[in-house]
């Protein structure tokens, strides 16, 4: 099986195509985590992507290889936590925006200092916070701990709309969430 292949899902796929299949997804972080219930896609052909501009110091991790995972501080105060897709080289990934807590509850509450469950890893700062995922992480594989991912139980119905707090490409439908889902960052239209 190809490194790039897990919870069967072939992250040398095109991003949209990833961020569809990992809904539904459970993701652990030292065996903290969830459901995976909300993702964006982004992709270097993206005036909204951080590898739009080319490859930098803070974005190397956003080429590449597939199925590692690109981790970056937002607004210099959240770290936020992507899965690099498509080929080496290439600039592409998933944003994780929310989760459904499942594994270490305890652990992520004491973390974000907070006890309501639905909000905990609902927006992709606070789902970082709650899983203890920092720069450290950066450019780590997903085939390896500290992560794991667990594939989909059953089948899920896939909801898309537009991304969340971006400036550029604002109409491009490449937020995609769990229907239904109490546990995503804004409800879907």
């Amino acid at each position: 099986m190809s490194s790039h292949i897990l919870a069967d899902i072939d992250f040398s796929a095109p991003s949209p195509q990833v961020a569809r299949r990992l809904i539904g997804v459970t993701v652990l972080v030292n065996g903290v985590g969830g459901r995976i219930v909300e993702v964006e896609a982004y992709d270097r052909e993206d005036p909204a992507s951080h590898s739009f501009s080319g490859k930098t110091a803070r974005n190397f991790a956003m080429f590449g290889p597939p199925a590692h995972v690109y981790v970056y501080l937002s607004h210099g105060i959240h770290w936020c936590m992507n899965f690099v897709c498509r080929e080496d080289g290439h600039g592409a990934g998933v944003l994780i925006r929310a989760i459904e807590p499942l594994y270490g509850i305890e652990e992520m509450q004491a973390r974000r200092g907070m006890d309501e469950v639905r909000l905990l890893c609902s927006g992709p700062g606070r789902l970082a916070q709650a899983l203890g995922v920092t720069r450290e992480y950066n450019a780590m594989p997903l085939a390896a701990p500290p992560f794991e991912l667990l594939p989909r139980k059953g089948r899920v119905q896939v909801v898309a709309g537009p991304r969340i707090g971006i400036s550029k490409a604002v109409d491009v439908p490449w937020r995609f969430g769990l229907a239904g889902s109490p546990f995503v960052s804004r409800p879907f239209r």
